[in-house]
């Protein structure tokens, strides 16, 4: 059933999502592929992007006095409210995510992203194993706060940055890793709905983009999110999908062709003379802020159209998808 706040909100939110499938000309080779990231993955505080919200139109024909006053006498209808929680990459969008939520949802937004963390981190009982405190455990949030979404972004972390993986990673042991992955997934998406008790909140699964060392990792990974959403009732966010070519939606690339709102907004087309734009810097493949990393993980400071790209995907499939 469709929430009483959808309906209103769906148009400003298409505009929102205007910089949606970046397309592509059909000849972007991908870069060369750089080398793996290091552990230290923070990534500095951002000036706000703000996209304007879209006016809802206007009835066909002139409500009646009847209709205008048992409207007067309505109560307002709830606004969504919003849990982000992830790793690096989530902590790098929280702050754009969280205005164009509010922009084109009037959502209430929370986030408690941590750099390096999979999903294992935010299961209850993982204690000194987790980079994530307990008080911002998954399901101590949504108790605390009842959401109505949660919104995940991991990128997979298979590289054994966090304890809580036991030491499983993708290199060593891939059955094993995703079949660890799988069970935390299960795992988590069990307590957020059981932390919800009678009214357990959506689960957004975030898409991850193209990894150009071991793109069949992604597409594992983006498989376990898409099974586990139908499996519970989720919602699949395809972020990962607006960072890549049209030609390839697992294909590695450093820079897109400008969408349309990226070429009115200068800032967000890096490269207006070529109509292209970054979507990665050059020494680091994995994040989307163009501002170089930081020893402390914060929100990312500039202006970014991977951020904003993904950020608009993830507004428009919460509210699509309510």
């Amino acid at each position: 059933m469709r929430k009483p706040w959808v309906g209103g909100v769906l148009a400003a939110v298409l505009l929102l999502g205007a910089c949606g499938d970046p397309g592509s000309d059909g000849n972007a080779a991908p870069a060369p592929a750089p080398k793996a990231p290091s552990a230290a993955t923070g990534v500095p505080t951002p000036s706000p992007s703000t996209p304007p919200s879209a006016q809802q139109s206007s009835p066909s024909s002139p409500p009646s006095s009847t209709t205008r006053r048992r409207a007067a006498q309505k109560p307002r209808t709830k606004t969504p409210k919003v849990l982000y929680l992830g790793d690096s990459l989530a902590m790098e969008n929280q702050t754009v995510l969280g205005d164009q939520l509010r922009a084109g949802l009037g959502a209430r937004y929370t986030s408690a992203p941590y750099s390096g963390t999979t999903l294992c981190d935010y299961l209850d009982g993982t204690g000194d194993d987790s980079l994530v405190p307990d008080k911002d455990k998954a399901a101590v949030l949504v108790r605390e706060q009842r959401p109505d979404f949660v919104v995940l972004q991991f990128w997979g972390n298979a590289w054994g940055y966090t304890p809580c993986m036991d030491g499983i990673t993708y290199d060593k042991a891939r059955q094993k890793y995703f079949d660890r992955y799988a069970a935390d997934a299960k795992a988590l998406a069990s307590q957020i709905r059981g932390a919800g008790g009678s009214k357990p909140p959506r689960i957004v699964w975030v898409l991850q983009g193209p990894d150009p060392i071991t793109p069949d990792r992604v597409r594992r990974v983006n498989g376990i999110y898409e099974a586990q959403a139908r499996s519970t009732g989720g919602i699949v966010a395809d972020a990962g999908r607006v960072v890549a070519p049209a030609s390839g939606r697992h294909t590695w690339v450093e820079k897109l062709p400008c969408t349309s709102y990226e070429r009115k907004h200068p800032a967000y087309c890096t490269e207006p003379g070529s109509g292209r734009t970054a979507l990665h810097r050059e020494d680091d493949y994995l994040h989307f802020c163009l501002a170089p990393t930081t020893a402390k993980s914060r929100p990312c400071p500039t202006r970014s159209p991977g951020i904003r790209r993904m950020a608009a995907e993830i507004v428009r499939a919460i509210a699509e998808a309510a």
